[in-house]
């Protein structure tokens, strides 16, 4: 669809003089983008959270992407998603609050303490790993002691099952309370754009390598999107896995006729579902989780927390995978278009309404041994190098 280009409006003024008269002035108004990029009121980690947005559209039969909130201050959370959609009106697209209450979620707090709460809503992404490492529990009781690359590294033990004594290990990257040093937003006709970027050195001395991280976030006429981009930027070799979080609605409210397709062969087995530590086995789909059947399969009364691999991609290399409400008459799209996304992690509790799909490079414990050497996923980056990260969000009526 071709945007409309607003006119600048002229007004003159004539200033009168008594024996002379200067020219007459005029000041030109600024056009106004079809495609806006603002910073808005609400601030997060001492930064301004911003909205990308753009006009509902007259042709009500389509669904339309309308706007997307970015937390800067804490890792560019893609915090929330509205959307037009055909019968149901506008809806959130993710699961989040509204965004004024971001500053209460997220605050550091005990139940903060190293940003795990950016994960409990909207989309955290997920540098420089996504899912969990294990490693040794150290005397602090805050840190476990991982080997990656055949180093020792200390990082945050922040995540465990519910069930006690269960194993602390690290959860979902080192960026989930960072804010970016620089943010830049760009309006536009065809689309508008938020870039933040961070210097984010070797994560407070839990990684390997230095590393600089850049993400951008797009909203246009086919929906919304974004890139992240890893740098090496130290000495050593930079072990990198990036992710997303995102937590998607049911418009229905009806979980159980929902679908997921998945564009994946195999799944990876888990000891169980409180810790889902991987067992290094790897089934194939079928029965409740055959996910990759034509159409996809309902979730009736599957729980899910697993991670799907050897995915299947199209003649572009893009991988593709879809949410279906059909009650709502409502579908999701989420297309893996870098060629290093290596898995789909699907998380759907029988008692929410919602489900967390996640494409990410690697798949969960990838240092572990119980994967005995098997390429998890990890992109390692010589000094100098860098990676990036991109997925695209459209919505479409099935």
């Amino acid at each position: 669809m071709n945007a409309k280009l607003c006119f600048p409006i002229a007004v003159a003024l004539t200033l009168a003089g008594c024996s002379s008269s200067k020219p007459p002035e005029t000041q030109t108004a600024q056009p106004q983008h079809r495609f806006q990029a603002k910073e808005t009121e609400v601030t997060v980690n001492g930064k301004k959270a911003v909205e990308l947005s753009q006009p509902q559209s007259s042709d009500a039969t389509k669904p339309q992407i309308l706007s997307a909130d970015i937390l800067p201050g804490r890792g560019m959370n893609i915090f929330k998603i509205k959307a037009f959609v055909p019968g149901k009106g506008i809806i959130d697209v993710l699961v989040s609050p509204p965004l004024d209450q971001a500053p209460q979620l997220l605050n550091n707090g005990p139940t903060d303490q190293y940003g795990q709460a950016s994960y409990s809503a909207g989309g955290a992404i997920l540098v420089p790993f996504a899912n969990r490492i294990r490693g040794k529990l150290r005397p602090d009781g805050k840190t476990i002691e991982a080997t990656i690359l055949g180093k020792k590294v200390a990082l945050n033990a922040n995540s465990h099952g519910k069930k006690p004594r269960a194993e602390l290990h690290a959860m979902h990257g080192l960026i989930l309370n960072r804010a970016m040093d620089t943010v830049n937003l760009q309006s536009g006709d065809d689309a508008a754009s938020v870039t933040g970027a961070l210097d984010a050195g070797d994560f407070d001395g839990h990684w390997l390598s230095k590393s600089d991280v850049s993400v951008t976030a797009t909203l246009n006429n086919e929906g919304f999107g974004f890139t992240v981009t890893v740098k090496n930027t130290g000495d050593e070799d930079d072990p990198v896995g990036i992710g997303w979080h995102p937590y998607f609605a049911l418009p229905s409210g009806d979980r159980e006729q929902a679908r997921l397709s998945i564009p994946a062969k195999m799944m990876a087995q888990v000891n169980n579902y409180d810790d889902v530590f991987p067992t290094g086995r790897l089934l194939p789909l079928k029965g409740k989780y055959a996910f990759n059947k034509p159409g996809g399969l309902a979730l009736d009364k599957t729980f899910l927390d697993d991670c799907f691999v050897d995915l299947n991609r199209d003649a572009n290399g893009h991988v593709t995978a879809e949410i279906t409400d059909p009650v709502a008459k409502y579908g999701v799209r989420i297309i893996g278009i870098s060629p290093q996304i290596s898995a789909f992690q699907a998380y759907a509790p029988v008692e929410k309404q919602f489900v967390a799909f996640e494409p990410q490079f690697n798949w969960g414990d990838p240092f572990g041994k119980e994967w005995k050497g098997k390429d998890t996923g990890m992109v390692i980056l010589k000094p100098g190098d860098s990676v990036t990260y991109s997925v695209e969000v459209q919505l479409f009526i099935p």
